[in-house]
């Protein structure tokens, strides 16, 4: 419905200068309002890359990890400095180890949405238990301006309690062993990234500390020691082949481990006896029958399987030298000091009942030896013979009454392979091997399958009708239920269910990637955004930016619905004379100008000044967020009912950004006739959104591919030259004689 001729030019302008003062107001304000939240810990990129290469805090990070610290561990009275590729602290009270300290960005630096990571800080328990998970930094848009950080804050806090080996699930899951936390409305895959970053770091760090096993995508079944393999061998061919392992330490090395320590200058080393055997320790898996029946004899090696239970598996340890690997303090029922295990990060011990005394060993050419000793590691340990472990020795020298200084030495050890055979696994554990190995963004992907799947459908049925269009315009009544069907489906499951709402924030940071390290997985993280891009780029080339802005853009599907209602309510509509139209058109390229200025300073300002942009407000977050927000976005909708997408025609950066590239496009698909503009104002007139200019051409930057045109197009009982040709027609149309009738006299 046009608005009067002899309307007043007030009429007109009202709302727009209502707009644009408010456009500006709430731009201004987005800066402050986000830079005053909480715990932002928005630190400059510099410092970033200077942490992450010689993991020392910024003053910033300091002070926060000292006061969650003295929050979470409020008894620690001691905390290291970084230490270690990962950079971990370790925090004690007095010399009692409370537990670990370290940043995530030192251990899993993955890129969250917005391409840079997510930095948390992780209190970890000596019993591999998350005692805190605290945000120090992020870039994350939808955070900056959008979600309250604190949400995000929460998130973090909520891993108070999980195992560094339990498996974590963002939302709902069928493993009853998993642990679930509940996603961020509107910031799923922020808190999957973040979800990935705590479990990995910590994982990773707690099993570098000894406190957890690998991950189920590094191990494999436990190997089967193949018991027909054997063949006579002597000492020097099981040392050469390395079924048995030597560690030799002289004084002047086991001297040179204790230096700088408390213990530097205790049981020292003179000058003549730097090169004598401190010890010299051989180690041998016995249950393999060409190591165990060459070491042990026929008889003793019988004896020894038959009393090993099932899972279980049995070490000799031999060795000479002035130190005993056994040493003289253990008591009944007590632990081995001076040796243990490790494999897979978990440290092995003996007791006094898993040792067994050696009486000889029977391989040809052995050397003798004063210390020999078998020891039993028991099932629980969960063994496997097939992976490398070690053997670690462990000295003690005495510092006072009760103290000491512990050093140790390590033997690494590996079964040859001839020995054992590794059994296929089961297609469920290949099944979580794949899943554990896949990267985040394919499980995203997985996860979202049904929302991929009706989109891809979706837009499938749009590519239908974009290429039939001659077909569906000359129909208009149904396809003007067809479109309205489809922009409810646009706002409903797109946006409001799909989060699907396309912004200018994702053109600044694909930019940013180009110039800086691009990476396809950033993208990929949400599947929704990057299949709807993909379309768009490719319907751009074709159609031009208006199949997005006119079919795909929830928000301006939002602004449609609501202003074709307001048309059936028979709302007055308001447009403005062409000229000042035409010149208000420049503002949207202004402000996306202004945007990508501002990013080439500081991606981050952008992000927030993007909020001129009401989608996080009325799609993503549903117009749940703060008063001013909200009042923005209902304004913009209120405008809308008497004027048609006031927002998508002057304001709309990201339509601006995609109107640039739509110069490239390929076909014209909108058909016009010499009649359009001169004389015939039909379509301009009735444009909703004036993207026909008076002289009937149409303005492909502006459209948004309604097809309102292409319906009166085909329409020959509205449009004119139609209506006139169908009229000829007619009347040049020969009009068929009558046949007289002649009635026959009944009486005849």
């Amino acid at each position: 419905m046009m608005s009067a001729p002899d309307s007043p030019l007030k009429h007109y302008l009202w709302p727009f200068f209502v707009l644009m003062f408010f456009v500006l107001s709430i731009s201004v304000a987005a800066v402050p309002e986000v830079a005053a939240s909480e715990n932002g810990g928005h630190k400059a990129e510099n410092r970033q890359q200077k942490r992450l290469q010689a993991h020392k805090p910024s003053d910033k990070s300091e002070d926060t990890a000292q006061q969650r610290l003295r929050l979470i561990l409020p008894e620690a009275t001691e905390i290291s400095s970084p230490e270690g590729d990962f950079g971990i602290r370790t925090i004690k009270e007095n010399d009692r180890l409370l537990g670990y300290m370290f940043e995530t960005i030192n251990v899993a630096n993955i890129p969250a949405y917005s391409g840079k990571p997510i930095n948390m800080q992780v209190i970890l328990s000596p019993e591999a238990v998350i005692l805190d998970a605290w945000l120090l930094e992020h870039h994350e848009p939808i955070l900056l301006v959008g979600i309250p950080e604190q949400k995000l804050v929460d998130f973090g806090v909520a891993y108070q309690g999980v195992r560094a080996d339990q498996r974590v699930v963002v939302g709902s899951t069928n493993d009853e062993n998993a642990v679930t936390v509940d996603a961020i409305t509107g910031a799923t895959v922020t808190v999957m990234v973040v979800n990935e970053i705590i479990m990995k770091a910590t994982h990773t760090v707690a099993a570098s500390l000894g406190l957890v096993e690998a991950q189920l995508s590094q191990k494999q079944k436990p190997a089967n020691i193949l018991p027909e393999v054997y063949s006579n061998a002597g000492w020097q061919q099981l040392t050469g082949d390395g079924s048995i392992r030597r560690m030799h330490l002289l004084r002047s090395q086991v001297d040179e481990s204790f230096r700088g320590t408390d213990a530097e200058q205790v049981e020292k080393a003179t000058a003549d006896q730097l090169n004598n055997t401190f010890i010299d320790l051989y180690v041998a898996y016995l249950n393999a029958p060409t190591i165990g029946r060459n070491l042990l004899g026929d008889s003793q090696y019988r004896f020894l399987m038959e009393e090993l239970k099932p899972g279980e598996h049995a070490i000799a340890v031999l060795a000479n030298g002035m130190f005993s690997f056994k040493g003289s303090g253990y008591v009944r029922g007590g632990i081995f000091d001076r040796i243990q295990l490790r494999q897979f990060g978990d440290v092995i011990s003996f007791r006094d009942l898993d040792q067994q005394r050696l009486y000889d060993v029977m391989a040809d050419g052995a050397p003798e030896f004063k210390e020999k000793s078998l020891f039993i590691i028991r099932d629980k340990s969960h063994f496997d013979p097939g992976t490398d472990w070690t053997f670690e020795l462990l000295v003690r020298r005495q510092t006072g009454p009760v103290d000491g200084v512990f050093t140790s030495f390590e033997l690494g050890y590996q079964l040859p392979q001839t020995y054992f055979e590794r059994p296929a696994l089961t297609a469920e554990e290949l099944a979580a091997i794949e899943e554990a190995n896949r990267p985040l963004w394919l499980n995203i992907w997985y996860q979202k399958s049904f929302q991929i799947g009706v989109l891809i459908i979706a837009l499938g049925v749009l590519l239908v009708i974009l290429f039939l269009q001659d077909y569906f315009t000359s129909k208009p009544a149904f396809l003007h239920w067809l479109r309205r069907g489809y922009l409810l489906f646009t706002v409903f499951f797109i946006g409001w269910y799909c989060l699907g709402q396309l912004s200018v924030v994702n053109v600044l940071t694909f930019v940013h990637s180009l110039m800086q390290d691009f990476r396809w997985e950033l993208f990929l993280s949400d599947p929704v955004i990057f299949i709807l891009w993909a379309f768009t780029a490719a319907t751009i080339l074709l159609w031009g930016r208006g199949v997005f802005c006119g079919w795909l853009c929830p928000f301006g599907a939002l602004q449609e619905l609501i202003n074709e209602a307001a048309r059936k309510l028979k709302i007055r509509q308001y447009e403005l004379p062409f000229a000042l139209h035409e010149r208000l058109w420049a503002v949207k390229y202004i402000i996306l100008l202004g945007l990508f200025g501002l990013s080439l300073e500081s991606l981050s300002t952008a992000e927030r000044y993007a909020e001129v942009e009401p989608f996080k407000t009325a799609i993503m977050l549903k117009f749940s967020r703060e008063w001013g927000f909200v009042f923005y976005a209902v304004l913009l909708l209120v405008i809308n009912i008497f004027t048609r997408k006031v927002y998508c025609r002057y304001i709309c950066p990201l339509g601006a950004a995609l109107a640039i590239p739509s110069k490239a496009r390929l076909f014209d698909w909108l058909k016009r006739r010499k009649e359009c503009g001169q004389p015939c104002q039909l379509c301009a007139n009735e444009c909703e959104i004036q993207a026909i200019h008076p002289d009937g051409h149409i303005n492909h930057n502006e459209c948004h591919y309604c097809l309102d045109c292409q319906m009166t197009y085909h329409n020959d009982h509205k449009c004119p030259p139609l209506v006139a040709k169908r009229k000829k027609q007619q009347k040049n149309k020969p009009v068929p004689q009558r046949i007289p009738v002649v009635q026959m006299d009944p009486q005849n």
